[in-house]
């Protein structure tokens, strides 16, 4: 009986040594819930369907690319393909070139077809231009990337021209004739087709070649890890997805700090040595990269004006995919697709902005439209809000006038200095807060900062924002959206590896297309940097800002005609 007595004991002391060592493990698991949940055990996609990422590594290019991980209609996935297809560039026929196979726009040329022909406004004139690579052989393919433009220095007028690749070493520029006089051809080449191939190697293979890092803090103690869209290795993460738009973004989890304790975001810093000996010869300064082609003869033409010119059919086409969209003429952009005003006096912005909120997101180049507005407007008047410097949030306020001017980053990836981690707002978020109305202006540019990023990247975050439009247009159709697009800039070895030219074409021609069809505007920025004499720059000067601000604002309020 005894014994009995003995083992019931046991059995009940056993049992209650297992109830507190469960009890112990739960408080410790209730305590470390929030911890792991924004870690990133788990992470939502845009159809708000869990995925383990112990699951999806086997299956990813590179662990924690939340850009594979996407669930798309079959709608979606047509778009993403047909996008896709759209900007596929053409490769060399013999895979890697030799350097002195590759384009030497030194001893290439070009010629204007019947120089010797009468031309007048409104004509098209047409150029050939004829690629030789460093030993003096004509190309037999394409796949160059060019840019060219017409222009008229003593009148300061400039646009654009249409680039045909015939696949054979050729290239046919189609240019509209616009004004009357002297009309010069300038034809560059930006990067020989080799230099593509290098470029679209390090957007598929080095998304991470831009790295950023946040900083996370409690009471004294801080750590800083690196965060991506990517993030190789199998080290911890924080899954810092956005859990509304799904955009995916994550960073190396400190040693001893909680995910939850994130303050900051920062551009890190750019990778190095990404190239081989030979590819680095394809990006040499003063040898191919943006350099002139030279003509073979004249590289000019005479345009005499146009008899009893309409000049309202001549400057405004019904078509808006119209090329050029536009051209200077005396310093002026001049609109083929819209009516512009040229708003020279700061009275004639405020009476175009009275009673209005205008929004602003997105990069570095549309806070050029905040400073020049703010600058402009005397009774505007920037409110200080703590914010860093080039970073923002910033604000400006008219109370006389009731006008309220705001500008607000984009989400990441952005390379900016310090951004507080509350202040990384996605756009489609903020649309998605936002009432709207005829007094409710928005303008948005989205580029530079995605360059880096395989494509599907930059199709995810612009499929998002559209949503959002679309919603906004739909709850309030008077409001105006207008979309900034992206420019040219100066380009060196260094920079062409992360901004080039060409990764920005990429993305503006997506762009484009996903906007098409909707109630936006375009401010075609891309037309204005390239056409004018200025040179590129990331960042265009006044002149070229003031261009595109008479551009935004013709949109918002457009005049009677």
């Amino acid at each position: 009986m005894w014994r009995d007595s003995f083992r019931l004991q046991i059995f009940c002391l056993l049992m209650a040594v297992l109830a507190i060592v469960v009890l112990v493990h739960n408080f410790f698991q209730l305590e470390h819930l929030d911890d792991d949940t924004i870690l990133g055990s788990n992470w939502i996609t845009e159809n708000d369907v869990q995925l383990s990422l112990s699951q999806t590594i086997k299956t990813t290019r590179k662990p924690y690319c939340g850009y594979k991980q996407q669930t798309l209609s079959k709608r979606e996935q047509a778009e993403q393909d047909s996008l896709l297809a759209a900007i596929q560039w053409p490769n060399p026929p013999d895979g890697k070139v030799a350097f002195l196979q590759s384009t030497d726009p030194a001893r290439s040329d070009f010629v204007i077809v019947k120089h010797s022909g009468f031309f007048k406004v409104g004509d098209e004139l047409e150029v050939l231009v004829r690629m030789k690579d460093f030993q003096g052989k004509p190309k037999q393919y394409g796949g160059d990337y060019l840019q060219a433009r017409i222009h008229s220095p003593l009148l300061k007028a400039g646009a654009t021209g249409r680039i045909v690749d015939c696949h054979n070493g050729l290239y046919k520029v189609f240019f509209t004739l616009l004004w009357p006089g002297e009309v010069k051809v300038s034809v560059s080449l930006v990067h020989s087709s080799e230099a593509i191939q290098v470029l679209l190697r390090l957007r598929e293979e080095r998304p991470d070649r831009v790295y950023f890092k946040s900083s996370f803090k409690s009471g004294r103690y801080s750590e800083t890890t690196e965060c991506n869209v990517c993030l190789p290795g199998d080290l911890p993460v924080c899954n810092f997805t956005d859990l509304h738009t799904g955009e995916p973004w994550f960073c190396y989890k400190p040693r001893k700090l909680p995910c939850a304790s994130r303050i900051s975001h920062a551009k890190g810093g750019y990778q190095k040595g990404l190239l081989t000996q030979e590819e680095s010869l394809f990006f040499q300064r003063d040898v191919n990269i943006k350099r002139p082609i030279l003509s073979s003869g004249p590289d000019s033409v005479i345009v005499k004006p146009k008899a009893f010119t309409d000049s309202s059919s001549m400057d405004r086409a019904e078509d808006p995919t119209v090329s050029p969209s536009g051209y200077y003429y005396e310093d002026e952009w001049r609109s083929r697709t819209h009516w512009i005003h040229h708003f020279n006096k700061s009275d004639d912005v405020t009476k175009c902005l009275q009673g209005k909120v205008i929004h602003l997101f997105g990069d570095s180049t549309i806070r050029q439209w905040f400073e020049y507005l703010t600058a402009f407007v005397p009774d505007l008047v920037e409110f200080n809000l703590g914010s860093p410097k080039n970073v923002g949030p910033f604000m400006s306020v008219d109370l006389k006038h009731n006008i309220l001017l705001k500008f607000r980053c984009h989400g990441p990836p952005i390379r900016f200095s310090t951004v507080f981690s509350s202040e990384l707002r996605y756009i489609a978020n903020e649309l998605n807060g936002i009432v709207g109305g005829r007094n409710t202006v928005i303008a948005i540019t989205i580029w530079s900062h995605f360059s880096t990023f395989p494509v599907e990247v930059y199709i995810r975050r612009l499929r998002n924002i559209r949503r959002a439009i679309i919603q906004l247009l739909d709850r309030s159709p008077k409001t105006s959206v207008i979309i900034r697009t992206a420019n040219v800039q100066e380009l060196g070895p260094e920079v062409s590896l992360f901004n080039s030219d060409w990764y920005s074409f990429q993305l503006d021609s997506v762009m484009r297309k996903m906007f098409s069809g909707i109630a936006v505007h375009f401010v075609d920025a891309w037309e204005m940097s390239l056409a004018h004499y200025l040179p590129h720059n990331l960042h265009p000067k006044e002149v070229i800002v003031k261009n595109q601000i008479d551009a935004f604002l013709s949109y918002v309020c457009p005049l009677q005609t």
